[in-house]
């Protein structure tokens, strides 16, 4: 049933789980941590399950098709003039 709701059924096929993320550091246990690269959602149900404090460093966004530090990794060649 799974196979079905992949886009390549015969294929490995990552998926986010900000839920299983955070309850991997909670068995650690962390002091503090860092959320990089999560959906907007993605990251509030990671804040709520971590038990240690949490802050963004990067946000994913649609504006670099989900590829949030490719401004900064860009920022001396095409968005030199835009940032």
């Amino acid at each position: 049933m799974c196979g079905l709701k992949k886009i390549h059924p015969d294929q490995f096929e990552p998926m986010c789980n900000p839920i299983a993320q955070a309850r991997l550091l909670n068995s650690r246990p962390t002091d503090f941590n860092i959320a990089l690269g999560l959906c907007v959602g993605h990251d509030s149900l990671f804040f709520k399950h971590s038990d240690a404090l949490v802050t963004t460093l990067v946000a994913k966004d649609r504006v670099l098709a989900h590829n949030p530090c490719g401004a900064i990794y860009c920022a001396e060649g095409y968005f030199k003039e835009r940032l």
